[in-house]
């Protein structure tokens, strides 16, 4: 196989320290209250993933945590930002419907245009965006309802996928973009996460994609970050690390073990905020 060049593209994102991070409640298989958590090391390990980016070259804006949220650290959750648009979450669960109306206020202070959600979606938790496509997950948090209210507001394909796992109830727990430039897209993927139509789709649209083992999926190898060429990861997902490397792209490995107590990795912590096509272009 014939490695193709890689190219990275600083990205900019949004991102929001865990103050307040403690697990609490349960609202999916990762999480247990009666285990221990230690906050000031989910606080460390957040600065050094802060400090990765930085050394990439990314811009990196904050949102304020607010005390009682959590789960706020999971930005990636709080909406999606493609072409100046900013589509807010609507939260399934209780415990985390009150952020999305502070991640939309914080879209708003940034200048973005702001839809607001009518149906139940966890942001980038479950969308996306690769090529000219959104991949949206559904099965455990976002509905298929909010896939057809996306239609609606981007020049995008939404392309449904089902998920099956619980232990991976969000798409970026299960499905990483590492190239999400037009006509060079590339993925990564656990297959058994997926329902047979939604894996035989991904198959057919990325004959060359990353197939993962359960094993460095379990670590949250998959809850990744790429430029193009730099792949932030977790340190423990080793296997993936040398597919990455065989495909010319360059894994960085970083340890968010205890956010993972929650259920969340290097994406969760993670938003991209998407410039309008044409300047993205005219960075690439």
């Amino acid at each position: 196989m014939t490695v193709p060049a890689r190219h990275a593209s600083p990205l900019s994102v949004l991102m929001c320290r865990p103050t307040h991070f403690e697990v609490t409640y349960s609202i999916n298989p990762w999480m247990d209250p009666d285990a221990p958590c230690d906050t000031a090391r989910a606080i460390a390990q957040w600065d050094a993933l802060v400090a990765t980016y930085r050394s990439l070259g990314f811009s990196v804006s904050f949102i304020e945590p607010e005390p009682g949220l959590p789960d706020m650290v999971f930005a990636a959750n709080g909406g999606l930002v493609v072409g100046g648009l900013a589509y807010t979450a609507s939260f399934r669960h209780e415990q985390r419907q009150p952020e999305a109306a502070a991640y939309a206020r914080w879209f708003a202070s940034a200048g973005l245009e702001v839809a607001e959600a009518a149906s139940v979606n966890e942001g980038e938790g479950d969308f996306l965006v690769v090529g000219d496509t959104i991949l949206a997950g559904t099965g455990f948090r976002s509905t298929p309802g909010s896939h057809d209210e996306l239609s609606e507001l981007v020049d995008l394909e939404v392309l449904p996928l089902t998920l099956v796992r619980e232990d991976y109830y969000h798409l970026d727990t299960a499905l990483a973009v590492l190239d999400a430039r037009p006509g060079r897209e590339q993925i990564a993927f656990l297959p058994s996460a997926f329902d047979e139509a939604g894996l035989a789709e991904l198959r057919r649209r990325y004959p060359d994609a990353i197939e993962v083992s359960e094993e460095d999926a379990a670590v949250f190898g998959l809850n990744a970050v790429s430029d193009g060429l730099h792949v932030v990861t977790a340190a423990q997902a080793t296997r993936f690390h040398a597919q990455l490397a065989a495909q010319g792209f360059v894994p960085v490995g970083v340890d968010l073990s205890e956010l993972r107590l929650a259920g969340g990795g290097v994406k969760c912590c993670t938003l991209e905020v998407r410039p309008a096509r044409a300047a993205r272009e005219a960075v690439a």
